[in-house]
């Protein structure tokens, strides 16, 4: 009797965890490179004015400082597993980071869908990527 509860709450067990990583990527629906996508969040964002200066990924990449907070606009292309996207504009590409909090919440982003980021760009010795804080769809 004991066994066959074990074998059953086990059993339980790994089918949650299958339909876990089944689940597709939060709030993104566009092309991907990641094996296990992580669910979607549930928070809200700030939508009014910033102060936050506009640049491109090309300004970004070639005069960026490290910790600078910044906004792009353009898409987000691929995901590339776990929190790391690709982000497009007419100027170039990026590596992003975004945690599933930051999509909007009950609106899913495809590959086509322009979009505004807001965050910080990262800028180490081996590394240029752009940390997210808010994304807002752009029409």
């Amino acid at each position: 009797m004991r066994y066959s509860l074990t074998a059953a709450a086990l059993a339980a067990m790994l089918l949650a965890a299958g339909a876990a990583q089944a689940q597709p990527a939060a709030g993104y629906s566009g092309p991907s490179t990641a094996a296990q996508p992580a669910p979607a969040g549930q928070h809200g964002s700030y939508g009014g004015p910033s102060s936050v200066p506009l640049v491109t990924v090309k300004q970004l990449l070639e005069t960026g400082k490290d910790e600078q907070h910044a906004r792009l606009q353009g898409r987000i292309v691929s995901h590339d597993g776990g929190d790391k996207y690709t982000f497009a504009d007419d100027s170039g590409r990026i590596t992003v980071e975004i945690d599933d909090d930051r999509f909007p919440p009950g609106q899913t982003i495809g590959a086509e869908q322009r979009v505004e980021l807001v965050g910080e760009f990262d800028k180490g010795l081996r590394k240029r990527e752009f940390e997210v804080d808010r994304i807002t769809l752009v029409n």
